[in-house]
This record gives structure tokens, C-alpha cells and sequence, in this order.
């Protein structure tokens, strides 16, 4: 049974200690918003750091009061489950720029008193892993037993692993790339587009005014195109009709999947916020761990070990780019297991095909803590 939870914060880089982000401006204070799951070991050895995706947050597992829904991972994360409460101290924060509690667009701006909206620095993942060290510092945590993420949060988990190495034992990168393609770029684009093009979005200054709510409902109709693959959807869908018998000859919605994605569209916009997807989708696509040089040289003096994960049926970040991956990890001699599930979920597979993670997880994370002898603290 999954155990009640509540979001906790942590505040740092007042002013003149601000965080200095990539594009060398200066933010303070900078709140992330946060849950642990688990207790933390007295040697404080069995940390286990969990990065969300592009649209999740902190609420990783197990449920707030009164709220219908476990979070997000809850499936993979509680006792006996892959990331075993039991075993492990389980952490999960909202991603610095994102809307769920940590600082980000729709934060107040307190040099301003309303919210930053398009005057919030442009963030990038390398940012989002920086504002995560200092909550795992400020636990006092000096090595992490583990790092792990889907799609988004793979890239996070994988910089961490480049740019703190010495903080962490091993990384599970699920789904995930370490540059986006024209494609991906193309794909985030059109979604961005979707939401500025809303009269409503009003160059971002929509706080306390109507929602960019059609924009945002468009974009989101997209994504989530791309996280399915065309097997699961002609399973869920194929061509049959949704409240009706016979097509209806009009722009009315005639098949079930037109209104999936309105639904799945209308929701998304009561729980997220449009400039935070902006500048989410935008970090993605600015992230490329290769930019310095090829990738191997990127892994130089990279002691962590690795399980990475793909999926058959995922075109949005294909098996191919996770083996590139793999490829310059064993050129440096990394402990890198690769691993792909045949499953026809698509993209969202890292969500829904837990079985056949959660072994995957279980043993490569025993197998950890026994050679760090992390179970024994």
C-alpha cells in the first residue's frame, strides 16, 4: 500500500550567492520542490536521486491527502518495488524552471512582484543537475547510490554522471538520448508554436488573465502522438468510432482517438504551465553532451557504472541513440549494461512496461549495493 506523502522545499543562492547558470546569468533565490521516499541509512549511503520527464514533477510515488492518483512512478517506487523504500532513501525534485514548486516562470519575480513569465533566464539541463547538487548537499549526501530517469530525466541522470562523477556509484538511463536530433528539435518546434500562437499566450504575460488553454491543448495532443507508437494506438483505437455509428460527415469527432488526444489535451492544460513547457522543451534541445568534443572523450575518468534501458516500439528516442551511447562508454572501459524490452508502448513505455523494468532495476541496484557494501551501513 502506498503511503501518504507531503512536498517539502529547500531555498539557496540568496543574493550575493546567486546560482550562475550556463548562459552566464545570475538567479536567487532559487527554490526546488522536493519528496523523499524511504529513510535515509546512517552512513548515508543508500541515496537514490530520481529525475521527472518533461511534463512530471516531484510527486514521484505514493499519494498526497485527499488526492485520488499516486504520483507519477509510483509503480517502481515504494517497498518491495524496484526502487525498494525498504532498502533505499528515494528523492525526486520538480526540475529548476518547471511549475510544480520549484522556481521557474510562473514563480514571483521578487525584484518585480509578479511573476518572471519570458523574463525568467533561459535554463538548460545542465542547470536543472547544478540546482539538484546543491538539495543533495544540503541532505548531506556525498555519494549517490544511484541516479535514474526516463526520457528527460535519462539526459539529467547522464549529466550528473559526466559533470559530478564522483558523487555517484551507478545511473539508469531509461528512454533517454544524449543530444536531440533535427527531428526532435522539428517535434518540440511545432509544440512551442502551438502555444505562441494562442492570442491568449499574450508573449507569455497570461498570469492572472485567460490560459493560452487551445494553444496548450494543441501542443500537448502532439506530444503525446509522438510518445505512442502506431502499434499501441492501433491496439487502444484503430478506426472505431466514439459515440456513434457511422461517420458523421462533418469536423465533429468521429473516431475514439480524436477524443483521446482533446482529452488528453484539456487536461494537460489544468496542470501545467505554458511557458514552463517553453522553456523545458527548449533545455532539451539545447542539451548536447558531445558539443565539447566526440562523445567518448566526454566520458573520460567516468568510474560509474551504467544500466541503460531502451525500448522496440520508441521513435522518439529510438534504441540507436542510447547504443551510441553504450558504444562510447566501453570505449573508456565504463561497466555498462545495455538492455532492450520489446514492448509496443512507445515512448511512454518507461511508464507502463514495469514488469520487465523493475527486474532489471532491482538487480542491477542489489548488485550495487553489495559492492559498496551499502546494505551493511
Amino acid at each position: 500500500m502506498s503511503q501518504y506523502v507531503e512536498t517539502q522545499y529547500y531555498t539557496f543562492a540568496h543574493p550575493p550567492h546567486e546560482l550562475v547558470l550556463k548562459s552566464g546569468i545570475k538567479l536567487g533565490p532559487v527554490t526546488l520542490a522536493y519528496e523523499t521516499y524511504g529513510k535515509l541509512n546512517a552512513a548515508k549511503s543508500n541515496a537514490i536521486l530520481i529525475f521527472h520527464a518533461l511534463t512530471g514533477d516531484a510527486h514521484a510515488a505514493g499519494f498526497h491527502q485527499d488526492a485520488k492518483d499516486p504520483g507519477w512512478w509510483d509503480p517502481m517506487i515504494g517497498s518491495g518495488k524496484a526502487f525498494d523504500t525498504d532498502k533505499y532513501f528515494v528523492i525526486c525534485a520538480n526540475v529548476l524552471g518547471g511549475c510544480k514548486g520549484s522556481t521557474g516562470p510562473s514563480s514571483l519575480n521578487p525584484a518585480m512582484g509578479k511573476p518572471w513569465a519570458l523574463s525568467f533566464p533561459v535554463v538548460t539541463i545542465e542547470d536543472m543537475v547544478v540546482a539538484q547538487k546543491y538539495l543533495i548537499d544540503h541532505l548531506g549526501i556525498k555519494k549517490l547510490l544511484s541516479a535514474s530517469g526516463g526520457s528527460m530525466g535519462g539526459l539529467l541522470a547522464l549529466e550528473w554522471a559526466v559533470r559530478f562523477p564522483d558523487t555517484l556509484q551507478s545511473a539508469i538511463l531509461i528512454a533517454t538520448n544524449y543530444k536531440h536530433t533535427a527531428q526532435q528539435i522539428a517535434l518540440h518546434e511545432v509544440a512551442r508554436q502551438a502555444i505562441m500562437s494562442d492570442p491568449n499566450w499574450n508573449k507569455g504575460d497570461y498570469y492572472g488573465k485567460a490560459l493560452p488553454a487551445q494553444g496548450m491543448a494543441v501542443s500537448r495532443m502532439m506530444g503525446h502522438i509522438t510518445y505512442m507508437s502506431e502499434r499501441s494506438m492501433e491496439e487502444k483505437f484503430g478506426r472505431k468510432l466514439k459515440g456513434k455509428e457511422k461517420l458523421g460527415y462533418d469536423f465533429s469527432h468521429d473516431f475514439e482517438v480524436e477524443s483521446y488526444l482533446k482529452y488528453r489535451g484539456k487536461s494537460f492544460v489544468q496542470r501545467f504551465d505554458a511557458n514552463s513547457y517553453l522553456y523545458l522543451s527548449k533545455a532539451l534541445d539545447y542539451f548536447d553532451l558531445s558539443q565539447e568534443g566526440d562523445l567518448a572523450t566526454v566520458f573520460k575518468g567516468v568510474e560509474t557504472k551504467f544500466l541503460v534501458v531502451t525500448f522496440t516500439s520508441d521513435w522518439l528516442y529510438p534504441s540507436y541513440q542510447s547504443k551510441h551511447i553504450v558504444k562510447a562508454m566501453k570505449a573508456n572501459e565504463i561497466d555498462v549494461s545495455f538492455i532492450e524490452i520489446d514492448t509496443t508502448y512507445g515512448h511512454d513505455s518507461f511508464l507502463v512496461e514495469i514488469e520487465g523494468q523493475s527486474k532489471l532495476v532491482s538487480h542491477f541496484l542489489n548488485n550495487i549495493a553489495k559492492q559498496c557494501h551499502c546494505e551493511e551501513r
